[in-house]
Parts: C-alpha cells; structure tokens; sequence
C-alpha cells in the first residue's frame, strides 16, 4: 500500500504573492479547506508545506503556502504533486477504495482465468473504468460495478472480476 496519497497537482502560479493553482486529484476538493499541511513531492525528496490559504476558482483549488509570499518563491514547484499521508486521507465507505492502491493489482475473473494487471482507472463520471493489461498486451476495460467487480483485496493486490458479455471482443 502506498504511504502517501496524491491530492492534486500544481498546476501553475496564481498571481504574484505566492499562490499557486491546484488541480485537486481527490473526488472532494473542499477537503483543502480542512487541511493545515501538504507534502510535496519534489522529485522523489518531500517538503512539507503548511497552508495558509484556500480559495476556490472553476475546477481548481487556489492554495497559499506559509513562507512562500511571491511568484518567485513558488514557481519552482510547478507541475509538483501535493500528497497527504493515510493519516491525512479521508475516511473511504464500504466498497471503495484509493486509486493508488488498485493499481498493480492483479485481476482474475470468477473462473479462474487471469486477466491481467490494473494499470489505470479512468474516472467517467457514471462509474470508473478500470484499465487491465492483458497478458497480450492488449488492454480490456472493465466498468467499476457490482455486476463486474466482485471481490477486492488491497492487502493482497488482488480482484476477482466476472467478464461481461462482448468487454473482450
């Protein structure tokens, strides 16, 4: 499992007084509003950056980082990921799970069959769609609903899918 869980991304600075825009990777970008800290994840090295301000304008998150008061200041983070610790993370319902950890996953379908690895969840706004690498090389792309997805196991990196009629052909 991953320690650390992405939030958003920088996307560019806002302004000449420090702030920068944020494209929030989380399902619920007022969550900003209740966090005190970020990590960013500078290239591998992280840096903890204490927020003092959010502001919200179109998709984006407009963040105000302590220390940080102009464009000159801030600028070198561009394009950065902003991550908060699982302690940070907010708190998941039953039947869902972090993107972070279903990826690598391995999959087999109800009989047995390997399908392949998950490599990547498109978000559609109906329901995800999981992306699975077959051993192929193909890719199959399976929707994230009970119908199909069937069992789940974060702690051993497996899921157990059922493979409706015409998602191979």
């Amino acid at each position: 499992m991953e320690q650390f869980l992405r939030v958003g991304v920088i996307t560019s600075t806002h302004g000449i007084r420090g702030e920068v825009k944020v494209f929030p990777t989380t399902d619920d970008p007022e969550r900003f509003l209740e966090l005190e800290e970020v990590i960013l994840d500078a290239g591998g090295k992280h840096q903890l950056l204490a927020i003092e301000g959010v502001k919200f304008f179109k998709n984006q998150v407009i963040l105000k980082f302590k220390g940080y008061d102009s464009i000159n200041d801030i600028e070198k983070y561009l394009k950065k990921d902003l991550l908060v610790d699982r302690e940070h993370a907010v708190e998941l319902g039953e039947n869902e799970n972090f993107i972070a950890d279903l990826i690598g996953m391995q999959v087999d379908t109800d009989e047995g069959e390997a399908l392949g690895v998950l490599t990547d969840v498109l978000e559609t706004g109906a329901n995800d769609v999981y992306v699975v690498k077959r051993p192929d090389g193909r890719e199959a792309l399976l929707p994230a609903i009970r119908d199909c997805v069937l069992d789940v196991n974060v702690e051993e990196k497996r899921m157990v899918v059922h493979v409706l009629e015409g998602l191979l052909d």
